[in-house]
Parts: structure tokens; sequence; C-alpha cells
């Protein structure tokens, strides 16, 4: 060692002031942010047990629940020919909330997955509101994070998989 070094003396950390159970408060702004996001998601709900989503001779549809709605056919669809990553979507949303999973899971089960993390968010973002702190969760932006990404590769792997077997195996 130099004789110009300096020696570094390393206290020990206090770790009495840091509590597992102490969350960060959430401001006014997260409180009222928070309630507003859980109307979307109670909108897309009451929307999803009007529709049905069973042809006349109750038989499950795939997709295409969104025309009951008024609107048109996929256009990614009429126009390359295979089906978009969200198609079916709807048509899960409104089997799970109809109560029929499997179907559900059928029609699109990136749907059915992001309709639970809907159903598990709206009581989480009203008891966060309500308490004033982000409920379970510490770090809300890694969970956001994490949850997108995990999503996104949920819905563009079984988009590959539609693909597949669209382009090899049903031909």
């Amino acid at each position: 060692m130099a004789a110009e070094e300096e020696i570094i003396e390393l206290e020990p950390y206090d770790y009495r002031h840091d509590s597992v159970d102490q969350a960060t408060p959430a401001n006014r702004w997260v409180r009222i942010t928070l309630l507003v996001l859980t109307v979307p998601w109670f909108f897309v709900f009451v929307v999803a047990t009007q529709l049905d989503p069973y042809t006349e001779d109750g038989q499950p549809l795939r997709m295409g629940t969104h025309k009951k709605l008024g609107l048109p056919e996929c256009n990614f669809k009429l126009l390359v020919g295979v089906p978009c990553p969200s198609c079916g979507m709807t048509t899960s949303f409104t089997l799970l909330a109809h109560g029929d999973v499997w179907n559900s899971l059928q029609a699109n089960f990136a749907g059915t997955v992001l309709a639970t993390l809907g159903l598990l968010f709206v009581p989480w973002a009203l008891a966060s509101a309500f308490f004033g702190r982000f409920v379970i969760i510490r770090s809300v932006e890694m969970v956001v994070f994490r949850i997108a990404v995990c999503f996104l590769i949920l819905l563009f792997g079984r988009w590959g998989i539609i693909l597949i077997w669209d382009l090899f195996v049903s031909n």
C-alpha cells in the first residue's frame, strides 16, 4: 500500500430503523389515480358480462365477440390473413366474465391472464387508496415493469405459436 492512501472506516449498518412492514405513504394524487384506474376495469368487466360469447347453438366463440359491440373485423387479420396478437382477447374476457375459464384460456390465454390481473388490480388499488399506502407491494414500478414484460412475452409467444400452427400445421 502506498503511504498516501486513505483508510476508510466502515460503520455498522443500523437495521433497526428499517422495517419490512413500513411502506411509503401514497400522496393524494397517487390515491386519486388508483381510484381513477379502477373505473376502466370496472367498465370492461360490466361490458364483458353483458356480451354473449357463445354461438346460437351454445358453442363458445374463439374470437369475434367484439363485433357484437359494433366493431369491425380485425384489420390485421383482413390485411395479413392471420390473427393479430390480441385476436380473441374480447372473447377471452367475456368468457372469463361468464365463468367459463377453460374456453377463455382457449380463446386467448393472454387475455385470460390480463383479465385476471385486472380482477386482482381493482381490489388492490381500492385497498391501497383506502389505506394510503401500497398494500403488499413495496415497489410498484418494478412490479408493473415485470408484469408488463411477462405479459408481452406471453402475448407474443402465444402469437408465435398461432402463426406457426396456421402456417405449418393447418396447411
